[in-house]
């Protein structure tokens, strides 16, 4: 089985992120998509970040009718803070009959040379890369790597911030959020103060 780690805040998750895993889903050979929910440092507090379990409950909400969209806390056991590369491990000990890939923001890509230990996960992970609106350049080395895949995934320019401050305001932003995933913040009285 072949699995693509989208990893994010999901804060809260919206249609963009499930435009784009959908769309690796259906139109690349991962199997699955687990959204892959980075869980709140407790180093780190933000007063606009849900915690921990409102976040998984979102992504669970806006997955549940997608056969191939899975959400997935296993960061939430891990140590703080998270670096992708001893989630892929982890995941690898737990799952060794599965193959796991990351899936990125070309943004992402331009800073893979900063990441912990990335030669290792280049060596062992395929990274699926959707194109994003950025500065900056990617390096040299990614070019033509063998395991970097660029995916022409539709260009998503919606943000999770953009919604926050959007509900703040008092905004109608229903058609940015998967329905179940509304229904909950509305009700929640979420990112309104």
């Amino acid at each position: 089985m072949k699995i693509g780690l989208y990893f994010g805040t999901f804060n809260p998750i919206h249609i963009g992120h499930l435009i784009i895993a959908n769309h690796m889903a259906e139109y690349s050979n991962l199997d699955q998509i687990w959204f892959v929910v980075t869980p709140q440092s407790p180093f780190k507090v933000k007063a606009t970040m849900l915690a921990n379990h409102d976040r998984l409950e979102l992504v669970y909400r806006a997955t549940e009718d997608y056969d191939k969209l899975r959400p997935s806390d296993i960061e939430f056991g891990l140590p703080q803070p998270n670096y992708t590369i001893n989630t892929l491990t982890h995941l690898q000990e737990k799952y060794p009959k599965y193959e796991f890939s990351l899936i990125m923001g070309e943004d992402n890509l331009k800073s893979l040379h900063k990441w912990k230990n990335y030669e290792l996960i280049l060596a062992n992970h395929h990274l699926y890369v959707y194109p994003r609106i950025s500065e900056g350049v990617i390096e040299t080395q990614f070019d033509e790597h063998p395991k970097i895949h660029r995916v022409s995934a539709p260009i998503m320019e919606l943000s999770s911030t953009f919604i926050r401050k959007s509900i703040k305001k008092g905004k109608n932003v229903r058609p940015m959020l998967p329905e179940h995933v509304w229904e909950y913040v509305d009700e929640m009285n979420f990112y309104r103060s």
